[in-house]
């Protein structure tokens, strides 16, 4: 599946959206992939994410133990590209900040692939593999549906991406000026 059918699927999906966001970084944009708008479509879920298996597949060699997904984002896409890898789905959620495995043992040495939803920044990336890591778990690589840093964000593993988006993301108080003559909505999940 190529990045042009993968931003084809989320515009289908009405998830290709135009405008002024505040992305879960902070950061600004005017583009934001509401990937709700997609996972809320079995069929086109699943397409992506079988995609995305036969990617991580091709790329990561050797048996994968887990999937694991960051909550709340990584939540649907870890499970469906898990239930194509037939391994079990697993995932983190913060508790006081901080994500930790909180309904699930692994035992040391699982190996284990991070799926997200998108990146940006990779930030909930690093603290699942920061968890993982703390748990004995061996990181294998990240996947995700986008990659919006287009290759940029270090995730500190090998990073898997079904499709790369370069969305230009801005400083709140380093905005161009017709951004900046928008009213900003935050659409995503986690709290600044």
């Amino acid at each position: 599946m190529t990045s042009a059918e993968v931003l084809d699927i989320f515009r289908q999906a009405g998830g290709y959206l135009e405008g002024h966001f505040i992305l879960s970084s902070g950061r600004r944009s005017p583009v934001f992939l509401q990937k709700a708008r997609v996972f809320m479509h079995a069929d086109l879920t699943e397409k992506l994410c079988r995609a995305l298996a036969d990617r991580i597949r091709a790329e990561i060699p050797g048996q994968i133990d887990y999937v694991v997904g960051p909550a709340v984002g990584g939540l649907i896409p870890a499970y469906e590209t898990s239930r194509h890898l037939k391994v079990p789905a697993i995932w983190v959620e913060r508790e006081n900040g901080v994500f930790q495995l909180r309904r699930f043992e692994i035992a040391p040495g699982a190996r284990v692939v991070i799926v997200e939803d998108i990146v940006t920044t990779g930030l909930s990336i690093r603290e699942t593999i920061t968890c993982c890591r703390a748990l004995g778990a061996e990181v294998l690589a990240a996947a995700c549906i986008i990659d919006r840093s287009a290759g940029v964000a270090d995730v500190g593993v090998p990073l898997v991406a079904l499709a790369e988006h370069a969305v230009p993301s801005y400083a709140a108080d380093d905005l161009p000026p017709e951004l900046a003559a928008i009213s900003p909505i935050k659409p995503g999940s986690r709290s600044l």
